[in-house]
């Protein structure tokens, strides 16, 4: 991406950490917010907050993209600042 460039964004509802939590979808790129980190996930104990909603959101919304997308969170809590879905998949406990 270049400064000046325009992207076109899918927007991903993923309420769990908020109910009105969103991720940002553009084909090889999914910006993740406080929904999903490299090897974890966004609290859920906040107001509005609800675990069964942010897995379900994690694993009907981003985990079925493809495996090659590459993960951007919104912080970087894990062992690296990206990582992909297949990663996240195989490897993230949270998820399991």
């Amino acid at each position: 991406i270049t400064a000046g460039q325009e992207v076109k964004l899918q927007v991903l509802h993923t309420p769990g950490h908020s109910p009105g939590c969103i991720c940002l979808y553009t084909p090889g790129h999914v910006f993740t917010g406080d929904t999903l980190f490299v090897g974890g996930v966004g609290r859920t104990d906040l107001p509005g907050g609800s675990w069964p909603r942010m897995l379900g959101s994690i694993q009907e919304r981003i985990l079925t993209l493809p495996d090659d997308t590459i993960v951007w969170p919104g912080h970087h809590y894990g062992p690296a600042p990206r990582s992909t879905v297949q990663r996240e998949r195989e490897t993230n406990d949270f998820l399991h």
